[in-house]
C-alpha cells in the first residue's frame, strides 16, 4: 500500500495530509485494495454502498443506463480521484449507476463509517479528514451541475462548445486532451454520435477548432 502514498497526496480527501499520517490513516480506516479488469464492474446500480473508492491506476466510468439499455457517462475517474462517495454517505447508501473499469485497475476503498468516526486512537488528523470529505462532496456537485449545463444546451453544437470551452479552461490552454473516445464524448453529452461527428467537422470547417482523435484545439474563444 505504501507504494500508493504519492498517488494519495494528490487525492482531495487526503489534503494537507502529511505523508506518515497517511500511512496511519490507511491503517485506521482498514482500507482494502482490490484489481478489476477492462469492462469490469466495480459497482452495479442498485448496490448497497458502505465503502468510497479511490482509483489507485486505471480508470472507471460512472455510467447510467436508460430504459432501453443506452449508456450515459457520468463521469470518468481517473488516478488519484474517488467514487461512489454519495451513495456511502448517503442515508440508504444505495448506489444509482454502475461503476465500470475502462482500463485494468487498483482500486482501494474506505468504509464510509471509519472517516466519520473518530477511531479508539483519536487521530488528531481525522478531523482534517472529515473537512476534506465534505469539500470532495461539494466539488462533485459542482461538478455534476457543469455537465447539467452541459446536456441543457439546446444544440448539439452548443454542448460541444461549451464542454470544449471548459477543457480549454481546465488545462488553460488551447490545445488540449479529453478523456473520450467519440462514442463516449456522445454518451457524455447525451447526443446522437453521428451528429455529433458532423458537428465536430463543421466546427473544424469554420475554423473554430481542430483535432485528431481525442486532441483538440480551440482557435476562437467564446464567453461562457
Amino acid at each position: 500500500m505504501h507504494n500508493y502514498i504519492e498517488i494519495l497526496k494528490q487525492c482531495n480527501i487526503f489534503a494537507n495530509v502529511e505523508h506518515l499520517d497517511i500511512i496511519k490513516i490507511l491503517s485506521c480506516l482498514h482500507a482494502r485494495k482490490s484489481n478489476y479488469l477492462k469492462g469490469e464492474h466495480v459497482y452495479n446500480e442498485g448496490d448497497h454502498i458502505i465503502e468510497l473508492g479511490i482509483v489507485l491506476s486505471g480508470e472507471v466510468h460512472i455510467v447510467k443506463r436508460n430504459y432501453y439499455g443506452n449508456e450515459n457517462i457520468i463521469a470518468n475517474i481517473t488516478s488519484g480521484n474517488i467514487f461512489a462517495e454519495s451513495a456511502a454517505f448517503s442515508k440508504h447508501h444505495i448506489l444509482q449507476v454502475d461503476v465500470i473499469a475502462v482500463a485494468d485497475s487498483e482500486i482501494l476503498f474506505l468504509d464510509y463509517k471509519r472517516i466519520i468516526s473518530p477511531c479508539a486512537n483519536t487521530c488528531a488528523f481525522h478531523t482534517r479528514l472529515i473537512e476534506n470529505m465534505i469539500t470532495v462532496i461539494a466539488d462533485k456537485n459542482a461538478f455534476l451541475n457543469q455537465k447539467l449545463g452541459y446536456i441543457s444546451k439546446r444544440s448539439t453544437k452548443e454542448k460541444l462548445l461549451s464542454y470544449l470551452f471548459d477543457q480549454s479552461k481546465a488545462t488553460k490552454s488551447n490545445k488540449f486532451k479529453i478523456p473520450f473516445n467519440r462514442e463516449q464524448l456522445a454518451n457524455y453529452l447525451s447526443v446522437d454520435r453521428s451528429a455529433m461527428s458532423n458537428e465536430l467537422c463543421k466546427l473544424r470547417d469554420a475554423g473554430i477548432i481542430t483535432f485528431h482523435k481525442n486532441q483538440f484545439e480551440m482557435l476562437q474563444r467564446f464567453d461562457d
